[in-house]
């Protein structure tokens, strides 16, 4: 019902405000857990292999770029690798997740996350945004899309941050692992994620957006910050001083004296630039 009343209110702004972005928080869905995918701590010795995902990220992901964004080679995507990216998909969705350790799991999602990012975009391919893939009540981009099955679930990629991810782990940091194909989106990894390497990968790349222009910026206590410090507000903490000081357990020495201690003496406005992170080799 949460989400009928949420789509109910999105469809009369839209109508009544039809400049409104749809990226303002109204449209963020809710951190709601699903039962049926609660996390257990399985005693499995199962390990996933993500390993053809990691050849992809190596054959794919540019992570040499002048501004420090990673970009997605989608233009180069051989047909052969696109028939191996939705076999990986294939075989991990064919996979209950719930069997597998705690670390496993949280692993799996990611990765599975990622990668069928990928490949919703390289259906589209070429795009200028995930915004422009048609999918879900408002055709606002393709996130409530059910584009697969796990354990005879239907799945959207809301549905794995938001209803699994999310409200299982509770922890801010899966933000900086989930990519959404876009420039403003935190790095895609260029690391598959995997049970062992998934606590250093979150540390790395919470540092490593908070400490680029578009995760935080500060100008004379003017703080211009990635709306996703605004949508998910409340994962960060309960108030300004919370966000402050999770910014500042990662930031360099340089943004943590921009950024004082004080909450109260900041400024704060947001924003996100949804152009897709396509790129080419230099070789190209």
């Amino acid at each position: 019902m949460k989400v009928w009343r949420r789509a109910c209110v999105a469809f009369l702004l839209l109508c009544l405000l039809p400049g409104m972005p749809l990226q303002a928080k109204l449209f963020v869905p809710d951190n709601e857990p699903w039962p049926f995918w609660q996390v257990s701590d399985a005693a499995s010795i199962v390990v996933v292999d993500h390993s053809e995902w990691q050849r992809l990220l190596n054959a794919y992901l540019l992570t040499n770029t002048a501004d420090g964004i990673f970009r997605f080679n989608y233009a180069s995507v051989t047909a052969s690798d696109r028939q191996s990216l939705v076999r990986y998909i294939d075989e991990l969705t064919a996979r209950d997740p719930r069997g597998l350790t705690h670390p496993e799991q949280r692993a799996y999602w990611i990765n599975l996350y990622n990668a069928l990012t990928v490949e919703v975009v390289l259906r589209r391919y070429p795009v200028t945004s995930i915004r422009k893939i048609p999918g879900g009540l408002f055709d606002a981009g393709p996130w409530d899309e059910p584009y697969i099955d796990v354990a005879g679930e239907p799945l959207t990629l809301n549905d794995i941050e938001h209803r699994i991810l999310r409200p299982q782990w509770r922890d801010p940091r899966i933000h900086y692992a989930l990519n959404c194909a876009s420039l403003g989106c935190p790095n895609l990894a260029a690391q598959a994620f995997t049970a062992a390497n998934t606590e250093l990968l979150l540390e790395l790349s919470a540092a490593a957006f908070i400490n680029h222009p578009r995760g935080v910026s500060v100008v004379e206590k003017r703080v211009t910050a990635s709306a996703i410090y605004d949508w998910f507000d409340t994962d960060f903490g309960t108030d300004k001083g919370e966000l402050l000081q999770h910014w500042l357990r990662y930031a360099s020495p340089e943004l943590a004296a921009a950024l004082g201690t004080n909450a109260d003496q900041l400024r704060f406005k947001y924003g996100y630039d949804w152009a897709l992170n396509s790129g080419a080799s230099a070789k190209e």
